[in-house]
């Protein structure tokens, strides 16, 4: 079982930048890819980055690519999305998740997900 905690929401203008953390207790998370999704009030979940089990290979999503950097730190079991140059549509409750392999979490599947933290975006 794993249990993973986000932190770093919060309230940010547009333009601003924000720093998501995800801390993972229970499993290392060296083994697993890791990943962001986001969910916004009457949207689906999406997918946003991942990031492979060496921190080697990363994916975003088009609407993020540019902007969002994700990264890991297997030694402190946590992985980070940083975010900048943030608009309001990416207001959303924001969530990490592990995977097998990114390719399962580009297509929306997870193995164990947090219970988000909320990002707002004011215009």
């Amino acid at each position: 079982q794993v249990q993973l905690v986000e932190s770093g929401g919060g309230l940010v203008q547009a333009g601003g930048s924000l720093r998501l953390s995800c801390a993972a207790s229970g499993r290392t998370l060296s083994s697993y890819a890791m990943g962001w999704f986001r969910q916004a009030p009457g949207k689906e979940q999406e997918f946003v980055a991942a990031i492979n089990w060496s921190g080697d290979s990363t994916y975003y999503a088009d609407s993020v690519k540019g902007r969002f950097t994700i990264s890991r730190d297997n030694a402190k079991n946590t992985v980070h999305l940083q975010m900048s140059s943030l608009n309001p549509e990416d207001t959303a409750t924001y969530y990490c998740a592990t995977g097998t392999f990114t390719s399962n979490l580009r297509r929306n599947e997870y193995d164990y997900r947090g219970q988000g933290t909320q990002v707002t975006v004011s215009s």
